[in-house]
Formats: C-alpha cells, structure tokens, sequence
C-alpha cells in the first residue's frame, strides 16, 4: 500500500511542494535561474528550427508556383500532344504546358541586362503573359513583362520599348539576332534570380530567333510534395525515353545543402539546451543540500530510495517541461512577428544570396515536438545523478545534519 502511494500521487504532491516551497531563497533563486535558462535554450533552438523550415518551405512555394513540379523532356517521343495528353491524365496534375526558353540581352535607352525569356502559353503559371499580351504590338514589336527587378534595374515602364539580341554561331561565326519587344508589365515572384532576370513573352516571339529549341512540357501538380511519385508514374506511362525530372532533383544540391545545415544547427544549438540542463542538475544539488532533514525524516517515515529518487526526477522533468513550454511559446510569438512585420526582408544584393525578398520563418509541429521530445531526454538524463546521490541518504546521517 504504502508503494503505490508513493509511486503516485504522494511522489507528484512532494515535487510539486518542493518545486513551489517559499521557504528558500537560495532555492527559488536558482529554480528561476534554471527556468530562464531552459526557457532560452529551447527557444533560440525553435526560432532556428522556424528559420530554416520558413525558408526551405517557401523557397519551393515560389520556385514551384512560379515554374514548375515538373520538367518532362518529350523530345526523343514521337508525337508531343500525345505525350501532353498522356500526362495530362495522371492523377494529381493540374496543368501541362510547352515552355520554351532562350538567353539573351536586353537593351533600353539607358541600361543593359542579360536575361532569361520564357516563352509560354497564356495561363501557364504566374511567369507566362496574359491574353492580352499575347499579340503583336503596334510596330511589330512583342509584348513583354519583366521581373520587377530587371525592369527597375533596366529604368523602364509599361510601354516602353526594348531591344533584344540573341547570340548563336553559324559555321563557327557568331550571328546575331534582333527582336523589339515592348513592356506591357511586371512581375513580382518573390524569387530573386526570377525577378531581376527573367522575361515573359509569348511564344510566338520566339519564331525565327536561332538557339529557340523544341523547349519541355512544364508539369503543375495539385500537391508538389508529390512531385517524386508522379515523376515515376510519368516515366511508366511515357518510357524509358522521356526525361522527366521533379523539382527535388532540379534543385538536389541547394535542398542537400539546406538539409544538412538544418541538422547541423540543431546539434549545434541544442548545445545550449544541453548546457541550460546543468542549471536544473544544480537546482537538484542545492534541493538536496537545503532540505537533508527534511528528505531523512522521509526516508525515516519509509520512503524508499526509489521513491526519492523519483520525487527528484519529477521535480526536475517539471521544470525542464515548464522551461520547455515557455521557450516553445517564445519561439512562435518571436517567429509570428517576424513573419507578420517581415522583419525578415532583405535588398536586391543579399536577396542575390538567399534568393528570397523575405524569409518568413514557422515553427512547424514536428520540429516542436522533437525540441521538446529532446530538452526533456537530456533534463531527465542531467537530473539522474543528482536523484541517485539523494536515494543512496542515509537516514540516520541525514538527521543529524546541520
């Protein structure tokens, strides 16, 4: 009877009087100190968990909205509406539309650019030119909308004209090629390399310009997380020839590297967790110490050494729980304000880097439970010392200490 006493409520009501006792300053002293602790340690490792998860999460929000999920290379099939049609009806794509793409540099009355044009159909995505664009423009100039970088960088307005200059070689010789384009608007995708370089134009633009090859269907999925398994339903239906390649092994070696920067900080920060744990061992130290009397007319009274070791790893589990909750709520309300004010926001040369305008960050819900899961596991593995050293008590010994 007395065992199932104090292997339940009675072990949850002496940490909880222990934990909350007024008595000691010394003892609320560093209770405290080890909260805030804690609190800090888990919450500087949320907020870098939140970081690296806001940006890997909408670097591919707008490297996919803006392109693609997938690329498809039909050029080795016969007949490319027919491939269109086959992958058009595989469950989970939107859309499938033919891109073709082409380098090439953009002059204006005052600057100069290389840039990327994207010759695509109406509708194809938020970097493909609206209906109205689709015509030829008084003079027989196209329509173009730039990314809102390159038209700023170019000093250049809707109406505008510009001159285009393709580069290709003939029997060893460069030849140039001419095109007058005319700015009907802009674009703004969020993504840097797309926005200060990039140039929407119809595809009938592209007619007669050398280097304009045969281009790739462009594949929008309604879930691009997806993207790898209808990759490979893609390559079933279409053969061995078709190169079909999804947005993880477009980028492979950007979201390797995110990846394993994503690990590294969370062992290098949990460092800090790690260190934040001593200061809870140092709360048990300083319990024990202050209440030896009190601990030996327990022990006196017939708690076991079990029983006592499991009141200090209650007290300890709640005060790394407690530190871990607070610092869990200081991640997100931090991460919500950066993310709703964008203290986050960067200028076109750091923008180059990060390839972002903006980096918003989110604590996602895995992330916190494995913080949490690993601040209690290394609280309850620093309390276990300290726990084991007040079960080996003697009684008799503790009695007389002053």
């Amino acid at each position: 009877m007395a065992h199932g006493a104090l292997a339940g409520p009675l072990a949850w009501t002496l940490a909880r009087r222990l934990l909350v006792d007024p008595r000691s300053r010394l003892l609320g002293s560093s209770a405290r100190a080890a909260l805030g602790a804690s609190t800090l340690g888990v919450a500087a490792l949320g907020i870098a968990m939140a970081l690296m998860t806001g940006y890997r999460e909408d670097l591919v929000n707008r490297l996919v909205g803006a392109n693609a999920a997938i690329l498809v290379d039909v050029r080795a099939l016969e007949g490319e509406g027919q491939a269109a049609a086959a992958i058009a009806a595989v469950p989970g794509v939107a859309r499938v539309d033919r891109v073709r793409y082409l380098e090439g540099v953009l002059s204006s009355a005052s600057a100069e650019a290389e840039v990327t044009l994207r010759a695509a159909p109406p509708g194809a995505g938020p970097l493909a030119p609206t209906p109205g664009e689709s015509a030829r423009r008084a003079g027989g100039a196209w329509g173009a909308r730039l990314g809102v970088r390159l038209a700023e960088s170019l000093g250049v307005e809707p109406g505008d004209r510009l001159r285009l200059a393709v580069l290709s070689f003939s029997g060893g010789r460069p030849r140039f090629a001419f095109r007058t384009l005319e700015v009907t608007g802009t674009f703004a995708s969020g993504f840097s390399e797309f926005d200060r370089a990039w140039v929407a134009v119809p595809p009938a633009a592209f007619e007669g310009l050398p280097g304009a090859g045969e281009g790739v269907l462009e594949v929008a999925l309604d879930d691009p997380s997806v993207a790898r398994r209808t990759a490979e339903a893609l390559r079933t239906r279409l053969g061995p020839d078709a190169l079909v390649v999804p947005w993880q092994e477009l980028n492979g070696s950007l979201f390797a590297a995110l990846d394993l920067q994503r690990q590294a900080l969370f062992l290098l920060l949990g460092l800090i967790v790690v260190v934040a744990t001593f200061n809870v061992a140092s709360t048990l130290v300083v319990l024990v110490r202050e209440r030896m009397r009190d601990l030996g007319v327990l022990a006196a009274l017939g708690l076991s050494p079990r029983g006592l070791a499991r009141v200090f790893l209650l007290y300890g589990g709640a005060l790394g729980a407690a530190g871990t909750a607070l610092g869990l709520a200081l991640a997100w309300a931090i991460s919500w304000s950066f993310t709703r004010f964008e203290v986050l926001s960067f200028g076109p040369e750091i923008a180059e880097v990060y390839f972002l305008d903006s980096v918003p960050l989110r604590l996602a819900a895995v992330d916190a439970l494995a913080i949490a899961a690993f601040s209690l596991a290394v609280t309850v593995a620093a309390c276990w010392l300290p726990a084991r050293r007040a079960a080996r008590l003697d009684p008799t010994e503790a009695l007389r200490y002053e």
